[in-house]
């Protein structure tokens, strides 16, 4: 069970947080170009929040969305 835990350790140290470890070494060369990238994804990122935000209200004001309280079994 240790060997598991340690993996998943490896994978997110070692693979999902590759992005972030360059970002970090980057801000150290070159602090303007580190930036520019994090505004990008802040940028995009609130850009496809928008979008969703956009497309809720379109399938609301459609009337496509069950807003039934009993929609869920466990609010009966």
């Amino acid at each position: 069970m240790k060997s598991f835990f340690e993996a998943l350790q490896w994978l997110n140290d070692e693979i999902l947080m590759a992005l972030h470890e360059a970002l970090r070494f980057l801000e150290l060369d070159n602090w303007w170009l580190a930036n520019i990238i994090s505004w990008a994804f802040i940028i995009i990122c609130c850009y496809y929040s928008w979008y969703w935000v956009k497309q809720l209200q379109l399938h609301k004001d459609n009337n496509e969305e069950n807003q039934d309280t009993t929609a869920h079994s466990f609010l009966k």
